[in-house]
C-alpha cells in the first residue's frame, strides 16, 4: 500500500510551495518528491518544496530545507520563511510571534504580526541578515557581458548590474524606465525565460545564480521580474527583493533611510537596509489548501 503524505500549499506574494512536516511525516527523498510534486499538470504545481523539522543547531525552534522545483536545495527562500511562520503559529505548534528559523545560510528571525483577534497572521518580517557583496564561491567578480542581450540597460555609468549574495546568489540588473514600453513587465516572458536562463548558467556564477530584472517606477519603488535558480520565471522572490533593494542603495537608485518597495508579479514586499547592517524583509503568506498525496 502506498503511503499517504499530508501537504499544505502556501504562498508568499504568489512564490507557492509544497509544505510539509517532516515531524509527522518522513520524506526519505526530498529531491526526486520536489521534481514529481512540483510539476503543473502531473503532481501538485509549485516553484519547490519545503519541509519543516527539528532544528540541529542550538537556539533554532524550527528548521526550513528548501527544494526547487529541478530538485536542488536552496539556502534561502525569504518568502518561505514568512509562510513557515504563519503555518508554526496558525497551526498551534508555536505560539510565540518571534520565531528563530534554522536555515542553510543561518538562523532567521521571524517577526510574526497579527491580526486584531491575535488568531492569525496577517504579515511576517524577517531579519535576513547581512547582504554580502564578495562571495568568491558564488561570483567570480568578472560580470557576465549583457550586450548580448539587448536589454535597455540605464545609460549611467555610474549604475551598474550588481551582484548581492542574500546566502543564496542574486544578479541585479537595472533597467531604464524611459527605454521601457511597459513597466509593469519590464520584459516578455520569451526574453525573462532566454535572458535567465543563460546567466543562471554564466560562467560568473560557480553555483548558478536567481536573476533580477529591476526598473525604479517611482521614489524608493522598483519593479522586478525574477528569474530563479532551479525554478524559472516565479511569481516572487523574498531574496531577490532584499538583493534588488540593497543593489538599488548601493548604485544611488534608493534612500537606505527608508523602506525600499519591490513590486514583483506576485505583489510588493518592504525592504528595509537597517543600522546594524541587516535587511529586513516584510510581506504576507497565505494559505493555498491542504491534501494528501502518494510519497
Amino acid at each position: 500500500m502506498t503511503k499517504k503524505v499530508k501537504f499544505t500549499k502556501m504562498h508568499g506574494a504568489g512564490n507557492d510551495y509544497i509544505y510539509v512536516n517532516t515531524l509527522e511525516n518522513n520524506i526519505p527523498d526530498p529531491t526526486v518528491a520536489a521534481i514529481k510534486w512540483s510539476r503543473y499538470h502531473t503532481g501538485i504545481g509549485s516553484d519547490g518544496l519545503v519541509l519543516i523539522g527539528k532544528p540541529t543547531q542550538v537556539g533554532a525552534d524550527y528548521r526550513m530545507r528548501i527544494f526547487n522545483a529541478d530538485g536542488s536545495e536552496a539556502m534561502m527562500c525569504g518568502n518561505a520563511s514568512r509562510c513557515i511562520g504563519k503555518y508554526l503559529f496558525e497551526k498551534g505548534l508555536c505560539k510565540k510571534t518571534e520565531i528563530n528559523l534554522e536555515t542553510a545560510s543561518g538562523i532567521k528571525v521571524l517577526q510574526l504580526h497579527l491580526n486584531t483577534n491575535k488568531q492569525q497572521v496577517d504579515s511576517v518580517t524577517v531579519d535576513m541578515l547581512e547582504p554580502k557583496l564578495d562571495v568568491p564561491a558564488q561570483y567570480t567578480g568578472v560580470a557576465p557581458d549583457l550586450s548580448e542581450f539587448h536589454l535597455p540597460l540605464i545609460k549611467d555609468a555610474s549604475v551598474h548590474p550588481t551582484f548581492v549574495s542574500m546566502g543564496n546568489p542574486h544578479f541585479v540588473i537595472f533597467l531604464d524606465k524611459e527605454q521601457i514600453k511597459d513597466t509593469n513587465m519590464l520584459i516578455s516572458d520569451a526574453e525573462l525565460t532566454e535572458f535567465g536562463h543563460s546567466l543562471e548558467h554564466n560562467t560568473a556564477f560557480p553555483e548558478r545564480c536567481n536573476i533580477e530584472f529591476a526598473c525604479l517606477i517611482a521614489d524608493n519603488h522598483l519593479r522586478t521580474r525574477v528569474w530563479e535558480r532551479g525554478s524559472g520565471i516565479t511569481m516572487a522572490c523574498g531574496t531577490g527583493s532584499c538583493a534588488t533593494a540593497t543593489a538599488a542603495i548601493l548604485n544611488g537608485l534608493a534612500d537606505r533611510l527608508k523602506p525600499v518597495e519591490i513590486e514583483m508579479d506576485g505583489g510588493t514586499l518592504s525592504v528595509e537596509w537597517r543600522e546594524d547592517n541587516h535587511i529586513y524583509m516584510s510581506g504576507p503568506a497565505a494559505f493555498a489548501y491542504e491534501g494528501e498525496i502518494d510519497l
